[in-house]
């Protein structure tokens, strides 16, 4: 069986250990301040994406019409040539 003596060495040594292993966690504000400039960084990348997304849409797109101009200078140029589309 335990005695109180046994117990408060007991809760010594885990605060101890307790305390030795929380010294190296952030404090709460240095917590939220790393969060906001992770956050501020993920939300920076995520439009710049979309931005990179839309440039991809109009250059496609673009291509689609240049590739239908083409087609139809070259039926002009060169109706007998070309198979039919």
């Amino acid at each position: 069986m335990l005695t109180q003596n046994d117990i408060k060495i007991i809760e010594e040594i885990i605060e101890e250990k307790l305390t030795d292993k929380i010294k190296f966690l952030p404090t709460k504000d240095e917590f939220y301040s790393k969060m906001d400039e992770v956050v501020g960084e993920l939300k920076a990348s995520r439009e710049a994406f979309e931005l990179h997304t839309g440039q991809h849409t109009r250059i496609d797109d673009q291509l689609d019409n240049h590739d239908k101009r083409i087609k139809k200078i070259e039926q002009h140029l060169h109706p007998s040539t070309l198979p039919a589309a």
